[in-house]
């Protein structure tokens, strides 16, 4: 509560005061409690896991966890099941956390973290960070665990509050020890970039109430100006390199947005471009609803909405797909995001009735509730007309 009148000093002079004042205070309180209960969780599952570890020898203070990450991503193991362990492991996910984001149920996922935890066992692989060919296969799987932490901390799947900061300090926090770790990887380094862009916005991505704020309508005033500087600094000697890889066009489609001072100043036909590159390179649905945007924005919501058409909401089998890294990503984990972006676009048209009909059906199954608030406001003010 005292978090609460805290945030209420900062903000209600600015925001104006709310309709309900003790209801905005006890909303925010408790959505603190949740923050700090999650956080508190992810240590003590850290915690407990380095506890249990026998370690040989005198203590010493060096950070295993970039080793327990590699270890997790093991060649013995098929891409999917190495990403859920070192996710449950590393991430502190739970087990239905990480059966959300792969579209699978609880129980499923359970059996495949379980059967992966006996193959690195029975392995007899060293405790050590992996050198040669091995290492450059599990680091795009170390990568790709650390993209999909972010991802559930950047925007949670469930719950009341909109980001787990846990999660994104988290997974920023060790992205920089690959970094350090691997210098000469550009992609390594083009992750830290894109994350670093990303939670830049964090302080902006909410209001005082804790609801969802749209990228256009963010106060970009309030966005950590040093994490932009470092992203911004970061992606240019990146794209100086040459070839880039998909987390190093990521990294320059957010730069892209980092550095327009406005929304209006966006360079939204450079990242047409770029989301076409990255679609070609991937594959992903998800940067399909992309570039479907940027499309929108550059030749208006008819050209987007051609975009769409192509969509396929389909969910591939990942304990058949081998090649986790190269598969199209489904909406599993976020059913909403397709027709909440094609109810946007049909409002933009004038087709008022098709938006609240994608709205009402993106409404009916998305999973966090301040998404869930964000959806519930854009239908009310339709049907207000």
């Amino acid at each position: 509560m005292q978090e609460a009148l805290l945030a209420a000093a900062t903000r209600w002079p600015t925001d104006g005061v709310p309709d309900d004042p003790r209801a905005w205070l006890v909303t925010t309180a408790n959505r603190r409690y949740l923050d700090t209960l999650r956080s508190d969780s992810a240590r003590r599952t850290r915690e407990r896991r380095v506890s249990g570890e026998p370690a040989p020898g005198a203590a010493t203070q060096e950070d295993d966890s970039l080793v327990v990450l590699f270890l997790c991503c093991h060649p013995a193991l098929r891409p999917a099941s190495a990403i859920a362990l070192a996710l449950r492991a590393v991430g502190g996910l739970t087990t239905a956390e990480i059966a959300r984001a792969y579209g699978v149920p609880e129980a499923t996922m359970a059996q495949r973290i379980s059967r992966a935890k006996k193959q690195v066992v029975l392995s007899g692989r060293p405790f050590a960070l992996p050198v040669g060919d091995e290492r450059d296969e599990r680091l795009r799987s170390v990568l790709h665990v650390l993209y999909l932490m972010f991802n559930e901390g950047y925007t949670a799947r469930t719950g009341d509050a909109l980001v787990r900061a846990d999660l994104c300090d988290e997974a920023v926090r060790l992205a920089r020890m690959v970094v350090a770790a691997f210098p000469d990887e550009a992609e390594a380094a083009g992750l830290l970039t894109l994350l670093l862009l990303l939670d830049a916005r964090r302080p902006a991505r909410t209001d005082g109430a804790g609801n969802l704020v749209p990228l256009p309508a963010q106060d970009r005033t309030r966005w950590d100006a040093s994490a932009v500087a470092e992203g911004l600094a970061l992606v240019d000697r990146l794209l100086s390199r040459g070839a880039v890889g998909e987390y190093q066009l990521q990294a320059a489609i957010a730069a892209e947005h980092d550095r327009a001072p406005t929304a209006d100043a966006t360079d939204w036909p450079r990242i047409a471009a770029l989301y076409a590159l990255l679609e070609d390179l991937t594959g992903s649905l998800v940067v399909t609803l992309n570039r479907a945007v940027a499309v929108a924005m550059v030749d208006g919501p008819h050209a987007g909405l051609v975009v769409l058409d192509g969509v396929q909401d389909a969910v591939p089998d990942d304990e058949q797909d081998d090649d986790v890294h190269r598969r199209p990503t489904a909406f599993a984990g976020d059913p909403h995001r397709l027709p909440a972006l094609r109810a946007h676009l049909l409002e933009q048209t004038g087709d008022t009735a098709g938006a609240l009909r994608e709205y009402r059906r993106a409404h009916a199954v998305v999973t966090n509730l301040a998404e869930r608030r964000h959806l519930a406001a854009q239908i009310a003010r339709l049907e207000r007309g």
